[in-house]
């Protein structure tokens, strides 16, 4: 009796291991009528993508016929491409009217819940990686965590937590406030002069849980102080910044309208520019022996050149910065396309409004880029400038299965890239066609 319960035992075990195994085997096929893989520059036709959990496990040639328990999305009209990367957003914020109160007026619960729907929004235009660049309270560190947990819906999020700054320099959070409204901020709010101050501000950002650096090498357009462009930081202060960070595993960001401070930045060993608005020749070619990326922002250009002329928007000290220096980013990046700099794609959401990140794909187009090099730029591009590529940035066997698509080919009219029709995070869809 004893040994036909265990061999009935054991057969149980048998048939529940086999539905088990039989569940676990249901794959999503995806049909693709075109397919831009991210690895090179052909363009497959009429392949299937399988994937199983999370990852891509085949891509297989002809439309494969599903079994019992696949589920199948039909492409076969359309592009399928990597899931898009923008390198440069701010969740945590969006400019709007009367944006520049929201300092004193929000609470951390309210940047919190916005920085969710604004996640959210990027995720469904297509981006299902980025990097932030700056916020407030750590709340993209709070929103990386909750997304990750499966708590909230967002891309993955690559975060520098809160940008550093010297005093009164682009990020100083002080700005414009008068005196003794808030105690005069240092490394731990992201406020640096001198190199032990460097190197606690990036140690700081490393126990608050960012994954990158972000400083501010120049002035910028929309801080309350008078240059856009000029230099704020010492060479010996990113000198620390730089080493202090590499020793942490974390990469830098630099924000940098004017030469002399990109020049400062790039010898001293960072990873990216942004914005790059005033680079010239000899910037391109110190880029160049440096490996240094470049990632343009043309739309936060165009967006506040833009709303500079809408009266009242900006205050009068931004507005000016606004006019000079947002339409210049779009012909900085053309010449810096032709010059051969790497370039990774960043969009400065935030800026302007978040979800309306495929417009610089336009923009790149329009100043040069063909297309499929514009999408390559948002793909494995920006996923080597991560330090991720091994995970993504290409369709790949193995690699996670942020996948995107949209309807006709991107390559013969690029604003289709701001319709998404399929939108897969993690094997997870958020938008199907």
């Amino acid at each position: 009796m004893q040994h036909l319960v265990r061999k009935l035992s054991i057969t149980a075990a048998l048939i529940t291991g086999m539905a088990a195994s039989s569940i676990a085997a249901a794959d999503t096929l995806i049909h693709a009528g075109r397919l831009i893989d991210g690895t090179d520059n052909a363009v497959q036709e009429n392949v299937t993508i399988r994937v199983a959990n999370n990852k891509i496990t085949a891509i297989e040639s002809g439309f494969t016929r599903a079994s019992a328990n696949d589920t199948v999305i039909d492409m076969r009209n359309g592009t399928v491409m990597p899931g898009f990367i923008d390198m440069h957003t701010h969740l945590t914020s969006q400019s709007e009217p009367g944006s520049y109160m929201h300092r004193f007026t929000m609470r951390e619960a309210d940047v919190a819940y916005r920085a969710q729907h604004f996640a959210e929004i990027t995720l469904q235009a297509g981006f299902t990686t980025v990097r932030d660049l700056g916020d407030s309270f750590a709340v993209s560190v709070a929103l990386k965590r909750a997304i990750n947990g499966g708590t909230v819906v967002g891309p993955r999020i690559y975060t520098a937590a809160k940008s550093l700054a010297t005093t009164g320099g682009h990020a100083d959070p002080s700005n414009g406030m008068r005196p003794g409204l808030m105690e005069p901020p240092g490394p731990m709010e992201g406020v640096v002069n001198g190199v032990d101050a460097a190197r606690q501000a990036v140690r700081a950002r490393y126990q608050e849980g960012a994954d990158l650096i972000k400083l501010t090498a120049t002035g910028g357009v929309l801080s309350l102080a008078a240059s856009g462009d000029n230099p704020q930081f010492m060479d010996d202060e990113l000198a620390a910044i730089v080493a202090t960070a590499h020793d942490y595993g974390m990469r830098v960001a630099v924000h940098a309208h004017g030469k002399d401070g990109m020049i400062r930045a790039i010898k001293a060993g960072v990873d990216s520019i942004e914005h790059g608005t005033y680079m010239d020749d000899e910037v391109f070619a110190l880029m160049k022996e440096h490996g240094t990326w470049y990632v343009p922002t043309i739309t936060a250009g165009r967006s506040v050149a833009d709303r500079a002329e809408i009266e009242g928007y900006f205050p009068e000290q931004v507005r000016a910065k606004a006019r000079q220096i947002g339409p210049l980013i779009q012909g900085t990046f053309g010449r810096a396309y032709a010059a051969g700099v790497n370039i990774a794609f960043g969009t400065d959401a935030g800026v302007f409004d978040h979800g309306e990140n495929a417009r610089e794909f336009t923009y790149m187009v329009e100043a040069g880029m063909p297309p499929l090099a514009a999408i390559r730029s948002a793909t494995m591009s920006a996923a080597r400038l991560l330090g991720a590529e091994d995970v993504i940035g290409s369709i790949e066997v193995g690699k996670y299965a942020d996948i995107v698509g949209v309807q006709g080919n991107p390559l013969d009219d690029i604003e289709r890239l701001k319709s998404m029709s399929l939108v897969m995070k993690d094997g997870v869809a958020y938008r199907l066609p």
